[in-house]
């Protein structure tokens, strides 16, 4: 669980991910989270891995006391 102080758990955000389907496996990233990516066999393996890492990207952005990013990013399909 993410947490902005030890002990205090931050409230629950979105944040947008895209999901990438490569050759080989799925990638995720979250736009508004530069360098945070995860990798998984499956679309719903690369989901239980992205979470886990936006979590340690923000505890790492707290404990470096950089500020928390600002969410600008939204997802929409456009069907053609």
């Amino acid at each position: 669980m993410f947490m902005l102080e030890p002990g205090v758990p931050a409230m629950s955000q979105a944040f947008a991910v895209v999901i990438e389907e490569t050759d080989h496996n799925f990638s995720a990233y979250g736009p508004d989270l530069p360098g945070c990516v995860a990798t998984g066999a499956s679309r719903d393996a690369v989901l239980a891995e992205i979470r886990p890492a936006i979590a340690f990207h923000l505890e790492g952005l707290a404990a470096d006391a950089e500020p928390q990013p600002v969410l600008r990013s939204s997802v929409a399909s456009v069907q053609v």
